[in-house]
């Protein structure tokens, strides 16, 4: 816990927004503030405290995020990782706080991880844009083939909120949570052109065997916007800032750190087999040793039961470490894991031989997708609550 917390704080937005905002400078007109992500709250507390005020503006995070008022600011708690009723009408809150600005005025949008479900208004009935979101998740598609088909049936996505806010100026700052910061596609790029192509929208509807409305198939071979004369982006915060915090966690605690990477994008399960191998490969050597990988990894959906990405990884490394004076231990930085109220999970040597013991067995568990409630089994769950920030996962393999 102390690896996590540590690593946890060191990438919470407060700082990164105020050091963005040193090249913040308004033309003269109104400032009106947007933020959309499941660090939206953290971000625009920040801004307003560093600005002193704001002319407006609107909040749209994850349900149970908002951690009180911000002057000026209403804030929005909406579904995620499927979009739901309160997103739409979040976002349509937003768009009318955005309409008939002028070339004076600037919107400063704040925009993490999670902004894809919560930041929506879509162009296809909203059921729809939920069963084809649902469809993506369960089939282990990656965020960016995700994004890819989810900013063309929207109106705020792959730019066009931007173009929305025209002739206003866009100043926005983004906190990132897609391996190799691709702007366009954190948060489906609301205020960024759209690197991607039609072409490429088609055939990952087609690798997936997505079922798909004539409506929405039309979306997917219409363009978006690829430039923008009205944004100005500063990134900040990214998951190799997470691995390093966390290495320098495990340092202070005399653990030798070993960065694996920072871009970590596997099935959840393969990971965790592959963090458990390594460990028991170096375990009863004599020395303290962390292995750090970063990044995001999918899950394919086969089973009915409960749970998230970094819960499955850690369960996936337990027999690896039977016996061993190891631990495996996965966390998502925002705090949540799937549909849980978990950040992730923690195994160690003990773990699959308790598992056993009250009649869980990991293959089985895995296959149906509930890595929850074993874990839960043998206090394996680790809770951390929503963090404020969101910048994907760290995953550690312990050895002493």
């Amino acid at each position: 816990m102390d690896i996590i917390n540590d690593s946890i704080e060191s990438v919470k937005p407060d700082e990164a927004v105020r050091r963005a905002l040193k090249a913040f400078a308004p033309k003269g007109g109104r400032v009106l503030l947007v933020a959309a992500g499941k660090a939206a709250w953290q971000m625009a507390h920040a801004a307003v405290e560093a600005l002193g005020r704001v002319d407006g503006g609107v909040v749209v995070t994850k349900y149970d995020h908002v951690k009180g008022e911000i002057p000026g600011v209403k804030c929005y708690e909406a579904g995620h990782p499927v979009p739901d009723e309160n997103s739409f009408a979040a976002t349509e809150r937003a768009l009318e706080l955005v309409h008939g600005l002028t070339e004076k005025d600037t919107v400063l949008f704040l925009l993490s991880g999670g902004g894809s479900a919560l930041f929506e208004k879509p162009l296809i009935p909203g059921a729809e844009l939920q069963g084809i979101t649902n469809q993506l998740l369960a089939s282990g598609a990656d965020i960016v083939e995700m994004n890819t088909i989810r900013k063309r049936l929207s109106a705020v996505k792959g730019g066009r909120f931007a173009q929305a806010c025209a002739p206003a100026k866009v100043f926005s700052i983004v906190l990132s949570d897609i391996l190799g910061d691709p702007l366009d596609m954190i948060a489906s790029g609301p205020a960024v052109p759209d690197s991607s192509t039609c072409a490429q929208a088609l055939a990952i509807a087609e690798k997936y065997h997505l079922n798909l409305s004539e409506q929405a198939k039309a979306l997917l071979a219409q363009e978006t916007p690829k430039v923008l004369d009205n944004v100005t982006t500063q990134i900040t915060g990214s998951v190799r800032e997470l691995c390093a915090a966390a290495a320098e966690a495990c340092r202070e605690l005399g653990y030798e750190p070993i960065l694996l990477t920072d871009r970590l994008c596997c099935e959840a399960k393969e990971a965790g087999s592959f963090l458990g191998s390594i460990a028991c490969t170096n375990a009863g050597q004599g020395k303290k040793l962390a292995f750090i990988a970063g990044g995001e990894t999918v899950v394919h959906l086969t089973g009915k039961g409960q749970g998230g990405r970094n819960q499955e990884l850690a369960l996936a490394a337990a027999p690896a470490l039977a016996g061993q004076n190891a631990a495996v231990f996965s966390v998502g930085s925002d705090g949540t894991d799937g549909p849980t109220d978990a950040a992730g999970g923690y195994v160690d040597g003990d773990t699959a031989a308790a598992l056993a013991e009250k009649g869980w067995n990991v293959f089985d568990t895995l296959q149906n997708n509930d890595a929850y409630h074993a874990l839960q089994a043998v206090e394996g769950l680790i809770i951390t609550g929503a963090t404020g920030t969101n910048v994907n996962d760290v995953a550690v393999a312990l050895v002493k």
